[in-house]
């Protein structure tokens, strides 16, 4: 396993630590595009076909305005396409780019570390299934029917039945 190169420079100024990183890291400058929580959120939901500034604020309860400024840094990052559905007022749709589809590994492996130590008893919230034959996709972007190694558009999420208890409860 590589290192990142990590010289932390610890300050104390009114009563808030800060930590400041060599940026001469892969890791680190991704996480300081797409580490904060609420930007992958935003991520998952555009790809599981939550496209309009209100379906996706519905979706994750997250304050309008911390909505827009995640939208508005992933297409300034070009992760994300704004692309108008209405004129009067503007309305946009938003589409990830060559750039965030690259992405769906990073997703995938963070929801199979997730279903592997966070699921409840009823299992995992969120399944992602092979289209062409329904098979379901390990962490390691695998078709565990039929073995095939998979892309993002290989494959489709639905709801798994960690969902369906949580929405029993509710």
């Amino acid at each position: 396993m590589v290192s990142c190169s990590k010289q932390p420079s610890v300050r104390t100024s009114h009563k808030v630590l800060r930590r400041e990183y060599d940026l001469n890291c892969s890791i680190a400058r991704t996480l300081e595009l797409i580490g904060e929580r609420w930007t992958l959120l935003v991520i998952r939901d555009v790809l599981m076909g939550n496209r309009r500034f209100d379906d996706i604020q519905r979706s994750l309860g997250v304050a309008r305005n911390v909505l827009s400024n995640r939208l508005q840094r992933l297409v300034d990052e070009g992760i994300l396409e704004r692309r108008t559905y209405q004129e009067r007022p503007a309305r946009y749709e938003y589409f990830l780019t060559e750039k965030g589809l690259d992405l769906w590994p990073v997703l995938v492996a963070l929801i199979g570390w997730g279903d592997k130590y966070l699921a409840g008893p009823e299992g995992p919230p969120v399944l992602i299934l092979h289209k062409e034959c329904g098979g379901r996709v390990n962490d390691r972007r695998i078709c565990e029917r039929c073995g095939a190694q998979l892309e993002v558009r290989d494959a489709y999420a639905v709801p798994g039945p960690g969902a369906k208890a949580q929405a029993k409860a509710a």
